[in-house]
């Protein structure tokens, strides 16, 4: 849940984007209208969408699962990643916001390679299961209502493939895991999920000071 870098001052942060970034202008006029809304500091970094855009690639990436779609950025960057066969299958409960990133799905000429579906997130993966879509997917990414994360995370797991990724998002939290004073419920829930999957054998990982914190699941 950061717009930006949260762990770089302004200046380092600027050397950073102009000296890395290239988000297509389709990338940008979105994240630019998501940043006028009173919730958009929701959207994830460009410099972590452009991570999960090379991370499509790297995988060879062909079916991403996403959970949380907001205004469509971070599925946006990822299927502009995808092969002309790829999918993205993304979820939430937002008719508003989805309805903004559809608009710009369609702009990019993408909207074939996502399809969204409404409702729960944890409906949905369970029923997507139920569909016999385990194992079939490459890739996942979780940013959604953090105390739900082990949830995910667990039905995530049964989607992916052998050498699947999983990214989740927002396991800094601003900091405040770090901070033992702080107990508010997002924050206990992210400091838990965070030694959980630290401790998972099933999985690689890696946690990066992007955005607001990004974890890298690789299910072996």
């Amino acid at each position: 849940m950061s717009s930006r870098n949260a762990y770089l001052d302004e200046k380092i942060y600027g050397y950073l984007l102009g000296n890395s970034l290239r988000e297509p202008l389709v990338l940008k006029k979105l994240r630019e209208e998501t940043q006028l809304m009173q919730e958009g500091r929701m959207q994830i970094s460009p410099d972590q969408g452009q991570l999960m855009a090379m991370l499509v690639r790297l995988i060879g990436a062909v079916r991403i699962a996403e959970v949380g779609t907001f205004t469509g950025y971070s599925s946006l960057a990822m299927a502009l990643a995808l092969p002309e066969n790829g999918l993205i299958v993304t979820c939430d409960k937002s008719r508003k916001f989805t309805g903004m990133a559809k608009r710009y799905w369609k702009e990019a000429g993408v909207e074939d390679k996502i399809e969204l579906r409404l409702g729960g997130a944890q409906k949905t993966l369970e029923k997507m299961l139920n569909e016999g879509l385990e194992g079939t997917f490459d890739m996942a990414f979780i940013d959604a209502d953090k105390e739900s994360y082990p949830v995910y995370y667990e039905q995530c797991m049964q989607l992916l493939r052998p050498g699947g990724l999983i990214l989740i998002d927002n396991v800094l939290w601003y900091g405040r895991p770090a901070n033992p004073e702080a107990n508010d419920a997002d924050t206990v829930a992210i400091r838990k999920f965070n030694k959980t999957v630290y401790k998972d054998k099933r999985v690689d990982i890696s946690m990066l000071s992007v955005g607001d914190g990004l974890t890298l699941a690789l299910k072996l």
